[in-house]
């Protein structure tokens, strides 16, 4: 179809996500969705494999990278998109608000170096708005719940929607981290899901559902309305918000969140080294007693 990308998934098991190289076939022009920067916590060593990967593909077609997409401040992986930037000349884009979440995050990090203004980031965008790769035409989507800053990307039949959705047999996202929200969850859902049934969904993650052996991270507005064990068109506004407020109540926080978060809301740039040369991320220590700190 006209407008139709061509479409690359890269899965990195350690974080249970895809990243996303989008090409133009006109043009040649690309873009990276959620690209994901390698990060062994235990160690403080952070690596390039996964980023050099999509490179190396985008290069042995001679398809040129120019600009890197964030569907939110992810808590689970940090971003390899200054990597891209530096490597390609690539412009970093995420949602306007953005500047919410830095917000939110700034002071529980003591992120002095932190402006709020997304200016970290070189295009935030608005809501139903258009530009293009190439000769590619994206609309952006504001999809907050998951976080307040949530985008998804739509190119001709795709819609890259970050962690709003999952595979319909694992369901959506939590909407528990700071200025999350299940009901406004729930409403970004059902406008994506308001779209043409053969519209394609790309996933930002996959779990592997109990009883599906392999990973999958497309599906369609068809399948989801149908088959969703979250969202589905019989369930209801006020059922949904119950079911999700009450399973995040049990999930434990993601094994990367603090490192993460501290990255990702700086458009996937560390914290400024100190006079040592070394760069170190906070963790901020929370006393359930007084006296639990001597």
């Amino acid at each position: 179809m006209p407008n139709s990308p061509l479409i690359k998934a890269f899965f990195d098991e350690p974080t249970n996500t895809v990243s996303y190289l989008i090409v133009d076939p006109a043009t040649n022009a690309a873009a990276v969705i959620d690209p994901v920067l390698d990060f062994d916590a235990a160690s403080g060593e952070v690596d390039t494999r996964s980023a050099d990967a999509i490179l190396a593909a985008a290069g042995a077609e001679g398809q040129r990278i120019v600009m890197v997409l964030e569907t939110h401040a992810h808590a689970d992986h940090l971003s390899a998109a200054p990597y891209f930037k530096a490597k390609t000349g690539a412009l970093i884009g995420i949602g306007e608000h953005i500047r919410a979440v830095q917000k939110i995050f700034r002071p529980v990090f003591a992120a002095d170096d932190l402006k709020t203004d997304g200016s970290d980031f070189d295009r935030l965008f608005k809501d139903g708005e258009r530009f293009n790769i190439g000769e590619l035409e994206v609309q952006v989507r504001h999809t907050p719940g998951h976080t307040p800053a949530d985008v998804s990307y739509q190119i001709g039949d795709a819609v890259f929607v970050g962690d709003t959705l999952f595979m319909p047999d694992y369901g959506t996202a939590r909407a528990d981290f700071p200025g999350g929200d299940a009901r406004q969850l729930y409403r970004s859902i059902r406008k994506l899901l308001s779209m043409p049934r053969e519209t394609r969904l790309f996933m930002c993650h996959d779990y592997k559902a109990p009883g599906r052996d392999e990973y999958r991270w497309e599906t369609t507005v068809g399948e989801q309305r149908e088959h969703s064990v979250h969202v589905s068109d019989d369930v209801g506004e006020e059922a949904f918000v119950e079911m999700r407020e009450a399973r995040d109540a049990t999930l434990s926080a993601p094994k990367l969140l603090l490192p993460s978060i501290q990255t990702n809301i700086r458009a996937g740039r560390f914290p400024p080294a100190q006079a040592n040369g070394v760069h170190y991320l906070m963790i901020p220590v929370k006393p359930k007693r007084p006296d639990a700190i001597g």
